[in-house]
């Protein structure tokens, strides 16, 4: 059975808190295109696998769901992000695109 599109969010999303990067990786496509501002950042697990190794390595890592909208297979959530307990709390959105149970796409930004 194929996970929903919030199903997938939520699973990478729990993998993020939960600092493990293979679980993190698991619902995105091979090819999964990241963008920032809506501009490709990067394209592919790899690259996705390098950009995110501090899943592991930051304990104080967490991302906390404000909200979230479901409209088919797009899912955009609203965060508030802890790096580490001296920083400041950072605001983010992340708006997922989803295509034969995978995420393919990941916009950052508004």
């Amino acid at each position: 059975m194929t996970p929903s599109p919030e199903e997938l969010v939520q699973q990478q999303l729990n993998a993020y808190n939960g600092h493990d990067l293979a679980a993190f990786l698991a619902p995105y496509a091979e090819d999964v295109k990241v963008y920032t501002d809506d501009k490709l950042k990067y394209q592919g697990k790899k690259a996705m696998r390098k950009n995110y190794q501090f899943i592991e390595k930051n304990p104080d890592l967490h991302c906390e769901l404000e909200n979230r909208i479901v409209n088919g297979d797009t899912v955009k959530d609203f965060e508030k992000i802890t790096f580490s307990k001296d920083k400041p709390i950072v605001n983010g959105v992340a708006t997922y695109k989803i295509k034969d149970g995978k995420i393919i796409a990941v916009y950052f930004g508004e």
